[in-house]
């Protein structure tokens, strides 16, 4: 039997089925066993040492593997979609209220200080996969995205992740100044990442890195809304030296985080 997320954890936003698609979004899919996997498809004569590892993954888990005809693959996924000759129809992964968030994350202080990310504004579905992903190698164990302002977690999200989304504990918030005041009172520091203002990620404060923490990431070119910026207990900026001072919102993610983690890892050596 394929398995299944329970009800109550089901998005009204996200589609009651989709197709993932590539080697590591469904790999992961499989190896997490977060959502309902109805069945695998791959290319007819598609072979190799990956492929067998997914065929082994799904019969365990008993999702069923069928070989599909190119054709019938590529009328499943976007036009020019890289599916590397596989592809799964899937249910949606689970996404959390603020609350749930927070248990899960609670999971994770025996592995170090709890790390969430949140997205404000970031509304493409290749920024926020890519944003996944180096949120998940990065250490985080949760991402909040808000209602208004955030694709769904369709194939296009999970592929651009490399599969990390099926990792981490989604929240999906109404209100994300509300949802950042609900961390705050529940200890964490939250940090956003600012074009400007606040001060350079090499001189914040280390008694950030002790305590659980949130980092707020913006949309490319706006950044982060006023609003939120209030609501912030600290604003950095990433210290720049070429011409071009700006990077790609996923890339600064990956500075930040990276960053922190380098930190939080050398204060407990």
């Amino acid at each position: 039997m394929s398995r299944r997320a329970p009800d109550r954890h089901r998005s009204a936003r996200a589609p009651s089925e989709d197709w993932l698609y590539g080697v590591h979004a469904v790999g992961e899919a499989l190896r997490a066993g977060r959502r309902k996997i109805a069945r695998v498809w791959i290319r007819e004569g598609r072979e190799g040492a990956e492929i067998n590892e997914l065929v082994t993954a799904a019969q365990r888990a008993g999702v069923l593997v069928e070989s599909v005809p190119r054709d019938a693959l590529e009328a499943r996924v976007p036009p020019d979609a890289r599916t590397q000759g596989i592809a799964a129809e899937v249910g949606p992964l689970p996404e959390y209220d603020l609350d749930r968030l927070l248990a899960e994350t609670e999971e994770h202080r025996g592995e170090g200080a709890p790390l969430i990310v949140a997205l404000d504004g970031v509304e493409d579905p290749q920024n926020v996969g890519a944003i996944a992903r180096v949120a998940e190698a990065a250490g985080a164990s949760g991402l909040i995205l808000a209602d208004r302002r955030a694709p769904a977690l369709t194939g296009a999200v999970a592929r651009a992740s490399a599969g990390a989304i099926e990792w981490l504990s989604v929240a999906r918030v109404a209100n994300l100044n509300r949802a950042l005041g609900g961390l705050q009172k529940a200890g964490y520091w939250v940090v956003a990442a600012a074009l400007e203002d606040g001060v350079s990620l090499y001189e914040m404060d280390d008694r950030l890195l002790e305590g659980p923490l949130v980092v707020v990431l913006g949309a490319e070119g706006r950044g982060i809304r006023p609003s939120v910026a209030k609501v912030a207990d600290h604003r950095v900026w990433i210290p720049m030296a070429g011409r071009v001072a700006s990077l790609n919102v996923s890339t600064a993610g990956a500075v930040l985080l990276f960053d922190l983690l380098r930190r939080r890892s050398a204060r407990e050596v």
